[in-house]
């Protein structure tokens, strides 16, 4: 790899200094196999593997991708995340497989020549054993899997190939010289490290001018950048419907909260390295978003907001503390801490609730505090009784619940009211349910996500019921016409959505989270709310039939709304 990197571009090692390059090799996963390698930054590191698969480091073309993670970081330094973290693997996808070719003395012609890791494996044949094919034909518009941040980075791996088998076909027509010369001239002096596929296109226009390229040599390289569908605005043609309210928030697993034409949430840097810190903003769009807590090195997460303040969650090294603090300006309050993990986070008027750990059971459990008197409530009888995935409206409190009974634990929701003491379970079989997800509480009643056939399908029905217990409807059938693959849910006075999981074996855009709204009273049944091809998660209602959600559809996790559903797509 050193050698390679030498003799083509006068490059000494991977920061072009001369620089140690260290490997750490034979590494295992807390003493089971670790079928993987990377670069962390200041070294490589190679499994020790495990199973068909041999030591990661037996394989010139992983050694060669890794290493050029390396180099990546010591000239484009492109962000390890979306669009930019995709041109970053594809980089070491190609120069990992020149490398290899090159070592090997393999010519591109063979048709294994785009195959990477394909010699990890003892038993298994190369093309059964490969990790990549950089001949796999991807394009923008067919393959391009718009996930967010939460999956792979925001698709770095998942969608690699699209850029790096632009870059090879490049190869197999101009030859490898002319080819390796002109990617490399691009990274190392057009690319930035924000750059999505149309800045990388044209960076390697431009490395390509730079290096002399001839008209019939340009319309080659721009032929295969084009066939990838790799052209400015490819963006445009997967047909996003939605209004981008915060873009490249670049956060996993902290939610979005919405209400009182307000919303909050958590935000990171532009790679994601940055601890989070809370934002608030009008769900218009209008006007511009503000911090509110601080950037202080403590991950702040699970915001909640009514419209008027926003709560949440800040960890911090010796507890996690709850915030609270007015929209509009205001003393920043902690009205509460405690030394366990803090889960969600939940306001209306004076009434916060969060979920935490109980360190000593281990189970999840809600916890009521009133910000204004300061009065403190658990919402479970005991340490072994769960309470979560609550919901706030109007002095009244919904959750999940798990308890035991003489034959057995029970599920079921609950409805606490802070202002008479007095707990409502729904009305749900316990004993024939199997599965209870979110719940939500409006002035329309109590709705929750309920699995109650017992089979393994993974569909489930959004049930309702008044606060007092009464009328059972169901709003979402668990089977048959409308059935939906219910996951969670959000609710506003004027319709209800429902965010579905479908079931998946690989990453697929028509397997990714999609949202749904049905009016309160089921009636109409259910339409998409955002016809985007890619992930729709962490759905929040505001007012009316407005919803705001973190989409991954351009590989990016934006903060985007909707405000009525998009019907059939």
């Amino acid at each position: 790899m050193y050698a390679y990197y030498k003799n083509h571009f006068g490059r000494k090692g991977l920061d072009d200094k001369d620089g140690y390059m260290y490997s750490l090799v034979g590494v295992t996963a807390n003493g089971q196999l670790y079928d993987n390698a990377l670069w962390d930054g200041s070294k490589m590191v190679y499994g020790k593997g495990g199973g068909d698969f041999r030591t990661f480091s037996a394989d010139t073309d992983v050694v060669g991708h890794e290493m050029t993670h390396a180099v990546t970081q010591h000239t484009a330094n492109l962000v390890y995340a979306g669009q930019s973290g995709a041109m970053n693997e594809a980089i070491s996808d190609y120069f990992g497989n020149a490398i290899d070719l090159e070592a090997n003395g393999q010519s591109m012609d063979d048709p294994d020549s785009g195959l990477l890791g394909e010699d990890l494996c003892t038993t298994l044949s190369p093309r059964e054993c490969a990790l990549r094919d950089l001949n796999d034909g991807h394009t923008t518009a067919k393959d391009f899997i718009g996930t967010s941040y939460r999956g792979d980075n925001g698709g770095v791996h998942l969608n690699s190939t699209i850029f790096s088998g632009a870059l090879w076909d490049m190869r197999q027509d101009l030859g490898a010289e002319l080819a390796d010369q002109i990617v490399y001239r691009a990274l190392s002096a057009y690319m930035t490290p924000l750059d999505g596929f149309t800045e990388g296109r044209a960076a390697v226009i431009a490395a390509a001018t730079e290096l002399g390229a001839t008209k019939d040599q340009l319309k080659t390289v721009k032929r295969s950048l084009d066939a990838h569908g790799i052209v400015p605005g490819w963006e445009k043609a997967l047909g996003v419907d939605t209004d981008t309210l915060l873009s490249k928030v670049n956060v996993s697993g902290t939610g979005v909260a919405a209400g009182g034409g307000k919303y909050a949430l958590s935000r990171s840097n532009e790679d994601g390295s940055e601890p989070y810190s809370v934002w608030a903003g009008n769900t218009s769009g209008k006007g511009t978003p503000q911090q509110l807590s601080p950037n202080n090195g403590n991950y702040n997460v699970y915001a909640a907001t009514d419209g008027k303040n926003v709560a949440w969650a800040e960890f911090a090294y010796d507890a996690v503390k709850i915030h609270v603090r007015p929209i509009g300006g205001g003393i920043d309050k902690v009205v509460d801490g405690i030394g366990a993990n803090v889960t969600s986070v939940q306001l209306d008027g004076d009434v916060l609730v969060y979920t935490y750990v109980n360190p000593r059971s281990g189970f999840e459990q809600a916890r009521y505090v009133n910000i204004k008197t300061g009065f403190v409530k658990d919402l479970a009888s005991n340490p072994v009784t769960v309470t979560a995935l609550a919901s706030v409206h109007d002095g009244k409190i919904a959750y999940a619940k798990l308890w035991g009974e003489s034959d057995g634990y029970k599920l079921g929701v609950e409805v606490y009211d802070t202002v008479t003491g007095k707990t409502q379970l729904m009305p749900i079989d316990k004993s024939a349910v199997v599965g209870v997800g979110q719940t939500a509480i409006t002035d329309d009643g109590v709705f929750w996500v309920e699995d109650g056939d017992g089979t393994d399908s993974g569909q489930a029905s959004v049930m309702r019921a008044n606060a007092d217990g009464t009328d059972r409807t169901t709003i979402v059938p668990e089977s048959g016409a409308g059935a939906l693959y219910a996951y969670q849910l959000t609710a506003s006075d004027d319709a209800v959505t429902v965010l579905t999981l479908p079931p998946a074996t690989s990453w697929a855009n028509e397997t990714l989270p999609k949202l749904y709204q049905v009016a309160p009273d089921g009636k109409g049944g259910a339409q998409r709310i955002s016809c985007n091809r890619g992930d729709q998660v962490y759905p929040a209602a505001d007012e009316g039939q407005r919803v705001l959600w973190l989409d991954g559809t351009t590989g990016y996790t934006n903060l985007v709304k909707r405000d009525r559903p998009a019907g059939n797509c």
